[in-house]
């Protein structure tokens, strides 16, 4: 399975994004400070690191500029407050793949994690198939029972996170984090509306409600 680490000394946006990343089929390994970071991402089978910029000893940019200098050529995306563009251009020149400013979405982390690993192949491979359901990942194309459907970027990304874990019960909470980000609200019915639009187009029988517990790919 596809191994990313996460270095970043907040708990809560490490965790959220460690959850996300679960949700949608990669095993994660978590780290606050740099220099652990740097042992880690040498004795573990690491894929893709994601990077906080503001460590407590090593700063990203110092942890970037050594893992390369040590030959590590493992996938970096920065994550970062800092927005200008010459922390930017520093972070790109010193080694990183993608630079992520926060606060952020998680859809749009996690389609820059697909895209730094799609050329590894992401996880489960490029095309997702269950029970007459197929989702491209890399033409976007969606076929239910061979006909083709249109889906929303939204709904692409919902589809997703079902076609990576069927039959497995995910809570609206997991599916809020993972597919709408860590600044959602806890209260918001928009899961139980996007579930509604995938049954309209999908199949309404491919989607089971799990009474008080979320709901499940069949």
């Amino acid at each position: 399975m596809t191994q990313i680490l996460i270095v970043d000394d907040e708990p809560l946006i490490a965790a959220f994004v460690a959850k996300g990343l679960r949700a949608a089929g990669y095993a994660t390994l978590t780290e606050a400070s740099g220099e652990a970071a740097l042992s880690l991402a040498q004795t573990e089978p690491v894929d893709l690191v994601i990077l906080d910029v503001g460590l407590p000893d090593l700063d990203g940019f110092a942890v970037l500029e050594r893992l390369r200098g040590q030959g590590v050529r493992t996938p970096v995306i920065m994550l970062t407050a800092r927005s200008s563009t010459a922390d930017t251009v520093f972070g790109l020149r010193a080694g990183a793949d993608d630079y992520v400013a926060k606060p952020f979405r998680f859809e749009e982390l996690l389609a820059r994690v697909q895209a730094r690993l799609r050329p590894a192949a992401a996880p489960g491979g490029t095309v997702l198939a269950h029970g007459g359901l197929t989702l491209d990942l890399v033409t976007r194309r969606v076929t239910a029972d061979s006909r083709p459907v249109e889906l929303t970027a939204r709904e692409f990304t919902l589809a997703e996170t079902f076609l990576r874990h069927p039959g497995q019960v995910l809570s609206r909470e997991q599916l809020l984090s993972g597919v709408w980000g860590y600044d959602f609200d806890p209260a918001s019915n928009v899961v139980d509306v996007y579930v509604r639009y995938l049954r309209r187009k999908l199949g309404a029988e491919r989607f089971e409600t799990v009474r008080g517990m979320g709901y499940r790919l069949t």
